[in-house]
């Protein structure tokens, strides 16, 4: 692939041939405006110069905070904490050699204890989870949406009440006993608390826009080959 800006050749090294030669069409501006001297090719000189012209010629104001409110409050679920639970189990592990049907049978006369019995569940977990949890009498402690396999949080994050769950979970660990302590949804997070984020956010937003029109209106007025600036999403971006 060749490609070329005003005659000059742009070489790839590695990089997307957007990039290249974005950078080439900056370098020549930054040449053309005396941020660098002569057709310096030092790579650190080329980045420092494009740094220089870019905060020259592309400004781009700090979004307000009635922009970072409006932006907060039409999108509530990004700003959202995650649902949170406190469980405990006690695990009746399934391996290659054990009789299945032996060990469900045994969980099933374990889980129907514990629902006449339910103060018993620590001394149980101790006594036959093949968890390790279970010498802490099963607590698995605070879980949230993406600390435990999918089969397993689907049973703990569904609605319903706490205490022992009545049925077994099977999970491609064995079968579980499950008490579900504490459900503790997630909440909206205050603006105070996410200002910052959301701003960082807007002006980057704002940034990466006011880069692309002005690189469209550089390349609008050279003679490029061989890459079209205009339909790259974002070609200051490698």
């Amino acid at each position: 692939m060749s490609i070329s800006v005003n005659g000059v050749a742009v070489e790839i090294n590695g990089v997307s041939p957007e990039f290249a030669a974005t950078r080439e069409l900056l370098r020549q501006r930054a040449v053309g405006l005396g941020l660098i001297e002569g057709a310096a090719y030092d790579d650190d000189r080329i980045g420092a110069a494009i740094e220089n012209l870019l905060a020259r010629e592309v400004a781009t104001p700090d979004p307000t905070e009635a922009e970072c409110r409006r932006y907060y409050e039409q999108n509530p679920s990004a700003f959202t904490s995650g649902d949170i639970v406190h469980a405990r189990h006690i695990l009746f592990q399934v391996t290659p050699r054990v009789n299945i049907p032996d060990v469900r049978a045994r969980a099933e006369k374990t889980l129907a204890t514990l629902l006449r019995e339910p103060d018993r569940f620590a001394a149980l977990a101790t006594e036959l989870s093949n968890c390790p949890s279970g010498q802490q009498g099963g607590n698995l402690g605070q879980i949230s949406r993406g600390d435990m396999v999918p089969e397993f949080e689907k049973v703990l994050f569904r609605l319903g009440p706490t205490g022992i769950l009545r049925e077994l979970v099977k999970t491609r660990y064995g079968f579980h006993i499950v008490a579900v302590d504490q459900r503790i949804p997630g909440r909206t997070l205050p603006f105070e608390m996410v200002q910052e984020h959301v701003a960082a956010y807007l002006r980057a937003a704002v940034e990466e826009k006011a880069l692309r029109q002005y690189v469209s209106m550089l390349a609008g007025q050279a003679d490029i080959e061989g890459v079209d600036l205009a339909a790259s999403v974002s070609p200051l971006v490698q």
